[in-house]
């Protein structure tokens, strides 16, 4: 009987002795460099469970062996549960890094940059494409609606979610500068100075020239002259669907529609594009200055002018320029 007890004892120490090096062996290949050769970002679907993520650490050649993968997240911490979204995988990372990542790790947090001047529809071209947005829009976005910014998204965010973002964005801009606007501005509401910034915002792409613009218009609303503003013609011609891609002719100014500022007194019936916070701000609080008129000075920039003779020897040099350059002038 002894004897037998004995030969139990030894074979209980021996089968502990072989689960403790085999649970040993387990936890080494549990914590070192898994195969993953570098950097990734990993998407895990929603509901897919302990079992799926393995088998996706596996496909993706982020671990070597699923079955440590299970077997860690059911022993280590099993309480807290594994996350849906996308993490950034480090190269080499182990199955325990791996599994620490998907417990605790910030989700990755794409970009979005929407660029000053777009219009509504090439805001939603970009909305359309950008990778890990998900579902369609519930309803449209209209011109001036959207703020540019660059806006922060996590895979799987609705892309009716962050165009909600830019309205709201847009709101408080055009809110905040409305409320320090200079008193004597020939401008009713909120609305028509986000017309009016819509041009600027297409007029010039230069930060230090968007008061002086804003300025010129100023004076041309209160002296009830028409704004004469190309872009508005250009948004008459494509809706902002999309760039005319040559130089407006003496017919485009003629043409029929509300938006074209050649033809009508006034703003136009609603914004041309999507302005940034910089025009906004420039319109409602423009340049001081008795300036009437303005033409691209052929450096990037343009020539200003407070009278008529003026503006057309700024004219004549800009046509002189675009002919040397062997462009044609537009009219």
């Amino acid at each position: 009987m002894s004897r037998l007890i004995r030969w139990i004892s030894i074979l209980a120490v021996f089968i502990a002795a072989v689960l403790f090096a085999g649970g040993f062996i387990l936890y080494a290949k549990f914590m070192e460099a898994g195969p993953l050769a570098a950097d990734t970002n990993l998407v895990i679907p929603n509901g897919i469970g302990v079992d799926g993520i393995s088998k996706l650490l596996q496909a993706k050649r982020i671990v070597e062996y699923p079955i440590l993968f299970r077997l860690g997240a059911r022993l280590v911490e099993p309480e807290i549960p594994l996350r849906a979204g996308e993490f950034a995988i480090p190269k080499k990372s182990s199955a325990k890094d791996v599994l620490s990542i998907l417990r605790y790790a910030k989700t990755v947090v794409r970009r979005l940059t929407i660029a000053e001047g777009l219009s509504a529809q090439e805001v939603l071209v970009r909305v359309l494409a950008a990778e890990g947005l998900q579902g369609t829009l519930s309803r449209p976005l209209g011109d001036g609606e959207a703020l540019p910014e660059t806006y922060h998204y996590s895979y799987g965010d609705s892309r009716d979610e962050i165009v909600d973002r830019m309205r709201q964005a847009m709101q408080q801009i055009i809110s905040q500068s409305w409320a320090r606007r200079r008193s004597d501005l020939p401008l009713a509401t909120p609305m028509e100075a986000l017309i009016l910034a819509s041009i600027v915002e297409k007029e010039t792409g230069r930060a230090e020239e968007r008061g002086r613009v804003a300025g010129v218009f100023i004076n041309r609303l209160k002296k009830g002259m028409r704004l004469q503003s190309d872009p508005t013609v250009v948004y008459a011609m494509t809706g902002g669907a999309r760039t005319l891609d040559r130089s407006l002719t003496r017919a485009d100014l003629k043409f029929a529609s509300p938006f074209n500022t050649y033809l009508y007194k006034g703003l136009p019936p609603g914004p041309i594009s999507n302005p940034g916070a910089a025009a906004i701000e420039a319109t409602l609080n423009p340049m001081p200055t008795d300036e009437l008129y303005f033409v691209a000075d052929g450096k990037g920039g343009h020539a200003f002018a407070a009278t008529l003779r003026q503006h057309n020897r700024n004219v004549a040099r800009w046509r002189r320029l675009k002919k040397e350059s062997g462009a044609a002038p537009a009219p």
